[in-house]
């Protein structure tokens, strides 16, 4: 046997196994593709507790089995805010019956976004603020909380003030209380007066800083019926004041 003939014997009888394995594989891979690449026509489509089907037949006995039923969806419930009763809208702010609370009435009916105490508190902030630049001469401040009209009023004051050069101190004590004395809707501005009761330490001095009037040492109350106004119609949630006085 010549060397090359010896040599092919060698690598056949090292890899006879190898062939004998990828053969068995082949046939094992052609028998399977021929079962499972087949339809038959008899597959089930996936299963669907919800669908359409009402009932199954079990091949034990030829019993109906039952599906459950797709559960019921339920409307969404609508919670409902309590509204106060008519007799109890405006309690503690104005008498029921009322001029007072029918204004505010017409005010809430014009204006869905009212809210009585909500304008109270921007009322009191307001009061003290104007007080305040008032007697500071801060007429900056003034015009963006006063009609044109209560303005040009004030203006004046602090100008005949400035004149004489005389000063102004003032410095609250506290407010304490503010009460709807009146409330009505006109046309589309509605006009709400506030009673002010307020402790006040106030005092105006000459050039030379003798006190003139008040008392730089005294608490004295106040009390002032002020007139705030706004139009429903308008973007601006901010109220104005437009008309002042001494309340007794």
């Amino acid at each position: 046997m010549t060397r090359n003939a010896e040599r092919i014997r060698d690598v056949f009888e090292d890899n006879i196994y190898t062939i004998i394995f990828l053969a068995l594989a082949v046939f094992i891979f052609l028998r399977l593709r021929s079962v499972l690449g087949r339809r038959t026509g008899r597959e089930r489509p996936p299963y669907d507790p919800y669908s359409a089907r009402d009932a199954v037949r079990s091949p034990a006995g030829e019993k109906v089995v039952t599906l459950p039923s797709r559960p019921v969806e339920t409307a969404p419930r609508t919670i409902e805010v309590a509204q106060p009763p008519p007799a109890e809208r405006w309690k503690g702010v104005a008498e029921t019956g009322s001029p007072a609370a029918s204004g505010l009435d017409a005010i809430a009916a014009a204006d869905s976004s009212f809210d009585v105490q909500h304008f109270l508190t921007g009322a009191r902030a307001a009061y003290e603020m104007v007080v305040t630049a008032f007697a500071a001469g801060d007429r900056r401040q003034l015009r963006g909380l006063l009609s044109r009209e209560v303005y040009d009023g004030f203006d004046a004051a602090i100008s005949e003030r400035e004149s004489r050069g005389e000063t102004v101190e003032s410095k609250f004590v506290s407010i304490d209380s503010a009460t709807v004395g009146g409330a009505e809707l006109r046309s589309r501005t509605a006009q709400i007066t506030v009673r002010f009761v307020s402790k006040l330490v106030s005092a105006t001095r000459d050039r030379s800083g003798a006190v003139i009037d008040g008392n730089a040492e005294k608490v004295t109350d106040v009390t002032d019926l002020w007139t705030f106004a706004r139009d429903v119609s308008s973007r601006d949630p901010n109220w104005k004041v437009v008309a002042t006085e001494t309340g007794q």
